[in-house]
């Protein structure tokens, strides 16, 4: 089994920053995709950030050039560096993994809050 902790959610002024941690811990032999996926109230979810194990990002048209996702693969972690938040950038984000090996090999964190104010 594989969990994920994700950490760094909060309350921000529109404007400011944030940076999200999401570390993964268990039986894993590799990590391939790191991804951040967010959720607003009444909204499906929806993809933010990705990033594969060989450091090839993809982002989010609403997310370009604000949002900055890198991994850390010795520690299993990957971060989401977040900055001109926006009102709109409320959500809950949530970490997901696929593995190298599987299945199972797809997980999700358990989500943590991000509230920007105007």
């Amino acid at each position: 089994q594989v969990q994920l902790v994700e950490s760094g959610g909060g309350l921000v002024q529109a404007g400011g920053s944030l940076r999200l941690s999401c570390a993964a811990s268990g039986t894993i032999f590799g990590i391939n995709v790191m991804a951040w996926y967010r959720q607003a109230p009444e909204k499906q979810r929806e993809a933010v950030a990705s990033i594969t194990r060989g450091g090839s990002t993809d982002y989010a048209d609403s997310v370009k050039g604000r949002f900055t996702i890198s991994r850390d693969n010795a520690k299993n972690t990957v971060y989401l560096q977040m900055n001109s938040l926006k009102p709109e950038d409320t959500a809950v984000y949530y970490c997901n993994v696929i593995l190298l090996r599987g299945p199972p090999n797809n997980y999700w964190g358990q989500g943590t809050q991000v509230t920007v104010s105007p």
